[in-house]
């Protein structure tokens, strides 16, 4: 390694800064406490990287995944040491299952106290092991540019994931007058990112046998930036598409080949084409259990060709009977540019194209309450379709997946895989400070919103103009529904008596606040969104609102509750 040499000492906090700023990294997020406050010293006295004061560290790390997930920029977070450093750990654990490039620096005691039970000290290497992608604890100033360096170049690389920093109080005051050079040199980790041809070819050699294919989008088509490439390989085979969660966006949802979502609370043509398919071709999904459904019939007829940047995924699930390791993109591009082959099978493709409009995603409109359905559909039309939407987790995260009009990659940011509640007012803010020139919509259930509405003191103090929807059924909605649906309606714990006036909530925060009860007027109400300001739109609607289609736990995608079909 190569040392270069400074003219005047820096301490280690100013090597931090000055190694992100080097890397374009302009914003972090965080929560300042003893052990980092060499750091935040360091951040007073600079201009080059701008810190978001949060309220929680959890708010912070979300704000990261906002950030990222959005754009596909690294989100950056840092955090104190001991109980700042655990309550980043929710955060830190959903990136890691949603694939989110990540860095997050929590601070440590100084090395002379470490492993000695000192004020604040907690062993967060140990602790997040399982659920970084890597991580590190600095043990010498000089090395803090190339650990930056790598462990950027490790979080957003390859498989995306977060990269921890452990930072020792007293590595951050010292000085020094050089650093190691911050040249990329990690012979241990070379993700694959090219495809192997063989294995392209593969793919449409049992393409040009199927009379079933589909193709299933996951959020790896997002991350990779092969939206246009997914559409122009589905429109060159018209081979018709089912998204993830994770993989809204990757193709339009009004685009003829595509079915919607699959799984749980899929469309009906999506598990139908799932089910019945004789030949699957997986780009970036790691067929999750809520995709699948029960994994002993899943997709029984099928081969299966998955694209994954990640080995461990392929045959971790489902048989696969072509792997392909390889980044997206890279794969549909390899797909595009060999000669077209002949296929057969365009009786199927239309007889799933009528599945669409014979069982959509439907709701049932009355007079009395207002619907999340019809209120999420307007939002839709006021928006055109283009604002960046971030749910909670709950029902109206499946309602906002079924019923907004996704047209772009990277326009839903949800927690997909660990399912976390509290994540959208954080990453709603994240998103926007990621896209300040895009609209950003939060849609958030009650619970979700009570465990981390603190962060709304940062849209006043920062200008953050995000629009926060609180679809309120005064209940835990999809744990209400489960037990409505599964437990012989004992609502067991899951309903709220006791609820704030969450319009005098916002009046606190200093954040216009509005109030819709009635669905004859809600077309015109909702057209506040269009105003440029942060706001809090409260939709009472009522508790006893299911998500449908539902495919129960442990049943097949066949086996869908809810389905309605058109006359």
């Amino acid at each position: 390694m190569e040392k270069i040499h400074l003219e005047t000492p820096k301490s280690g906090a100013e090597l931090v800064l000055e190694t992100l700023a080097s890397l374009e990294i302009k914003t972090i997020f965080g929560y300042p406490g003893g052990a980092v406050l060499p750091v935040y010293d360091a951040i007073y006295q600079q201009d080059a990287v701008k810190h978001v004061l949060s309220r929680h560290e959890q708010g912070a790390l979300h704000k990261a995944e906002g950030y990222a997930k959005s754009t596909g920029r690294i989100g950056v977070a840092l955090v104190t040491s001991g109980p700042g450093a655990t309550n980043a750990i929710t955060g830190i654990a959903d990136a890691m299952g949603d694939s989110v490039p990540l860095l997050v620096f929590t601070g440590q005691v100084a090395t002379r106290g470490i492993g000695k039970d000192a004020f604040q000290e907690a062993d967060i290497i140990g602790v997040t092991m399982p659920i970084t992608k890597y991580n590190y604890q600095i043990r010498h100033t000089e090395d803090i540019p190339r650990i930056i360096a790598e462990a950027v170049h490790i979080a957003t690389t390859g498989r995306p994931g977060p990269v921890v920093i452990d930072l020792p109080k007293d590595i951050a005051e010292a000085k020094t007058d050089f650093y190691y050079d911050t040249d990329i040199n990690l012979p241990s980790y070379q993700p694959t990112v090219e495809p192997n041809l063989l294995q392209i070819k593969k793919i449409l050699s049992q393409l040009s046998q199927s009379k079933k294919p589909l193709i299933l989008a996951g959020g790896g088509v997002n991350y990779a930036d092969a939206s246009e490439d997914l559409v122009a390989f589905a429109e060159k085979y018209q081979i018709p598409v089912v998204s993830t969660l994770l993989g809204l966006g990757a193709i339009p949802v009004n685009h003829q080949l595509a079915l919607a979502m699959g799984g749980m609370h899929g469309s009906y043509a999506a598990n139908m084409a799932l089910t019945d398919a004789d030949f699957i071709i997986n780009f970036g999904s790691r067929f999750d259990d809520r995709l699948t459904g029960n994994i002993s019939t899943f997709a029984q007829n099928a081969v299966v060709a998955h694209v994954d940047i990640d080995p461990a995924e392929i045959g971790k699930v489902v048989n696969t009977a072509i792997p392909v390791v390889s980044d997206a993109k890279r794969a549909l591009k390899a797909l595009l540019d060999l000669d077209k082959v002949e296929t057969d099978y365009a009786d199927w493709t239309q007889e799933v194209l009528k599945n669409k409009a014979l069982a959509p995603f439907w709701y049932d409109l009355d007079d009395t309450t207002i619907k999340p359905q019809k209120a999420i559909e307007l939002i839709g039309e006021i928006t055109n379709g283009d604002a960046i939407i971030v749910t909670d987790v709950g029902q109206h995260q499946m309602w906002a997946a079924q019923f907004y009009p996704y047209k772009h990659p990277r326009q839903l940011v949800t927690s997909g895989g660990m399912g976390t509640m509290g994540f959208g007012i954080p990453a709603a803010i994240g998103a926007k400070f990621a896209n300040p020139d895009k609209e950003v919509i939060l849609f958030v259930g009650d619970g979700g919103f009570q465990m981390t509405n603190q962060e709304l003191a940062i849209l006043n103090g920062y200008g953050v103009p995000i629009k926060v929807v609180l679809i309120n059924n005064h209940s835990l909605g999809m744990v209400r529904q489960w037990q409505e649906s599964f437990y012989d309606e004992r609502r067991s714990e899951s309903t709220f008596d006791d609820e704030p006036n969450f319009q005098l909530l916002a009046a606190a925060y200093g954040i216009e606040h509005y109030h819709f009860t009635d669905p004859k007027t809600l077309d015109r109400d909702l057209e506040v969104i269009k105003e440029n300001k942060p706001m809090l739109i409260e939709i009472s609607i009522s508790n006893r609102e299911h998500v449908y289609p539902m495919v129960p736990s442990g049943k097949s995608n066949s086996e869908m509750l809810g389905v309605k079909f058109n006359a």
